[in-house]
């Protein structure tokens, strides 16, 4: 009277102490005998062991036995409260006596355990679940007999099970496994979801299930898509049924629910049999065999109808007469299945193995007022691979005497004998050797590995080139249109400069540069002369050539120093840069606004004798009055020429020709191309 809940199944089961996991009653006890095919032997395992150890496994203890009856012979004796029992337990032969015995005791909740043959290494119990394994996927074996009581499991398929769920159930709700058989089950973890909904299917509960970190689904091979009901692929004229329900409602009008009423999620009312009875019946002929995996049924869907099927069998045939009863291997009697428990609530059933059948019939056993229900069925196209019929060729001409083709008619021989053909009768024709030869393999390798990478190398030359006939085009702008690398520059220093921290607020401005070729090209007269006038505050008309950085309050005054000379740095050995639109940076509020330099051309005015006075046009800095017209600066003039000794002057609007006896005013022109100014002694 000791034995709790218990599957022994021909590959593998489940046994578990009286009334756990609750603690066992006083004084009972249990045997189980187990066996397996003969030539294997037997594992065990388990997933719980609490027995009580107060007198040292004196009356209560689990033992067990190599073999059953007399001969048997003791493996173990063991007992302890949440001991942990490392590895299997083997056998040596493919029978296995397992012993408990419960004395008198307080506490102690007894045991689980799975047993199967030794070829399942992977072999766990129906108290793992998921997060007791931390690989991402996995395989696993799970005994028959895991829908147990005392286990929950929350999800469904496709959406997953949660974690906590126990991972043997949750496959035997999933179709993948049989709770009769057992099987190999293959485990996916992956993210969880926040709702976990549930089901019933194969006789096991699914929960509504909470938040978790974590799921699992199974992988299986796919064969569980639907064969038509739902979606109407399977015409009217292939659904029958035993019987027709036909009645006149209130208003007169007649009712019939015949069986093309029985297809899943159809609105409408259901099939249902005239009679409820045991030989009832709905048949579906899906036109050819099928592989039939499930079935799925409801109630009758209609609230004011309360008729649904609570169990059923299956029967399915080749030619719609001959009928078999579905069973599970190894067992003599029909399988009942589950149906429904309210009218609504769709719930599944698969059938493991499954079924080859074209016809498909429905047996109700029970049900709830009358028998009404809508089904779907379950699986995917079955094709039969036949072999092709084989012949034996016949025996080959006797052997000649020459000596010269015995090899060959021994090689013809064993070649025939050891050929499998079709029905077609012919003779093997010579075949060659085509194998490859490993040197060329490698060849062949080596070119796939060489080619792109030669590929590769081409183009970066190619790139490497056009990038270095792109960097010289824009390296022969910057230097300029007079063709002189960037060091043959004079004064290059100057011009990084303006990188550089000044050390002063004023610094030496750079001259005007120009080439001895430009220069060549113009007019003795058309040559600019280079002024000295006194240091004035005033900003530099900008006429080409580098421009200095601006300094802090900069008006681009010249430094004073020493007076501009032929002896300085030779101004026609560098090419002018290109020309940067600088402009003078605003004065601080209270200072006096500049003019802005007026830029003329000189070569298209009379030339005017050296010594004429001229004044600047610009406004002096600060409250400084302007020269009196009799101050005068001193205008140095250069030519190349000895005749053209004048340099060319803007004459002012509104003031007389040279020959006037007042004074002409005139524009002094400014060039970037002077030095420090000196005063006039």
């Amino acid at each position: 009277d000791g034995c709790g809940h218990t599957v022994l199944g021909p590959e593998s089961g489940t046994l578990a102490s009286i009334n756990y996991p609750q603690t066992s009653p006083n004084s009972t006890v249990c045997e189980w005998e187990i066996r397996v095919k003969p030539g294997q032997r037997v594992q065990l395992k388990f997933g719980d062991f609490d027995i009580d150890d107060s007198d040292s496994c004196h009356s209560s203890y689990l033992r067990v036995h190599n073999g059953i009856g007399s001969t048997r012979t003791e493996i173990g004796k063991y007992c302890g409260f949440s001991f942990q029992m490392d590895g299997l337990i083997t056998s040596k032969s493919n029978e296995v006596t397992v012993q408990f015995m419960s004395g008198i005791h307080t506490s102690g909740r007894g045991f689980l355990a799975a047993y199967s043959t030794t070829d399942k290494s992977d072999l766990i119990t129906c108290l793992d679940n998921a997060s007791h394994f931390s690989e991402p996927e996995f395989n696993k074996y799970c005994p028959a007999g895991c829908v147990i009581p005392f286990a929950d499991i929350s999800g469904t398929i496709p959406h997953g099970y949660r974690d906590s769920s126990s991972l043997c159930m949750a496959g035997v709700h999933a179709g993948v496994v049989s709770n009769t058989l057992g099987g190999q089950i293959n485990v996916v973890i992956s993210k969880g979801i926040p709702y976990y909904e549930g089901s019933l299917a194969n006789n096991v509960t699914s929960k509504v299930g909470p938040l978790s970190t974590s799921l699992f689904t199974f992988k299986t091979s796919g064969c569980y898509g639907t064969l038509g009901m739902e979606s109407g692929v399977i015409p009217d004229s292939q659904i029958t049924a035993s019987s027709i329900l036909e009645w006149s409602d209130q208003t007169g009008q007649m009712n019939t629910w015949k069986p093309q009423n029985a297809r899943l999620k159809r609105h409408g009312p259901p099939w249902a049999a005239f009679v409820s009875d045991e030989h009832q019946w709905l048949q579906i002929d899906l036109n050819k065999e099928k592989k039939i995996t499930g079935i799925i049924t409801t109630g009758s869907t209609l609230a004011e109808y309360y008729y649904y099927v609570s169990a059923y069998r299956i029967l399915y045939s080749d030619d719609g007469q001959k009928w078999t009863a579905y069973r599970e291997p190894g067992m003599d009697k029909d399988k009942i299945f589950q149906g429904n428990t309210e009218l609504y609530q769709e719930v599944r059933n698969n059938f493991i193995p499954p079924i080859i059948a074209r016809f498909f019939r429905i047996n109700p056993l029970k049900w709830h007022q009358k028998i009404a229900m809508k089904v779907e069925l379950l699986g995917c196209q079955f094709s039969i691979v036949r072999s092709p019929k084989l012949t034996m060729l016949p025996p080959p001409p006797p052997p000649q005497n020459n000596d010269k083709n015995d090899d060959f008619s021994d090689d013809f021989i064993h070649s025939v004998k050891t050929s499998l053909h079709t029905d077609k009768t012919t003779f093997t024709p010579e075949i060659k050797n085509t194998t490859v030869t490993p040197s060329v393999t490698k060849d062949v390798a080596l070119a796939a590995v060489l080619v792109p990478v030669l590929v590769m190398v081409f183009t970066t030359l190619i790139l490497i080139l056009v990038c270095a006939w792109h960097w010289r085009n824009r390296k022969k702008k910057t230097e300029g249109t007079y063709d002189l690398p960037y060091w043959d520059r004079a004064g290059w220093w100057k011009g990084m400069k303006q990188f550089l921290p000044s050390k002063s607020a004023e610094h030496e401005e750079t001259p005007v540069r120009y080439s001895s070729s430009e220069i060549s090209r113009l007019r003795p007269r058309e040559v600019p002369a280079v002024l000295q006038t006194e240091s004035a505050e005033y900003a530099q008309p900008l006429v080409g050539g580098i421009v200095g950085t601006l300094h802090q309050r900069s008006t681009f005054k010249p430094e004073e120093g020493k007076e501009a000379s032929y002896a300085d740095l030779d101004p026609y050995n560098s090419p002018v840069q290109e020309v940067y639109h600088a402009y003078a940076e605003p004065l601080p509020i209270t200072g006096p606004e500049y003019a802005t330099p007026i830029i003329m051309d000189m070569s298209s005015h009379p030339s005017t004798p050296l010594g004429v006075p001229s004044i600047s046009t610009f406004k002096a800095a600060g409250n400084q009055a302007p020269p009196p017209v009799g101050t005068y600066n001193k205008l140095v003039s250069r030519t190349d020429s000895a005749s053209s000794a004048q340099a060319l002057y803007d004459t002012p609007k509104g003031q007389m020709g040279p020959g006037a006896a007042e004074e002409l005013v005139y524009q002094v022109p400014q060039s970037t191309a002077y030095s420090a100014g000196s005063k006039e002694e």
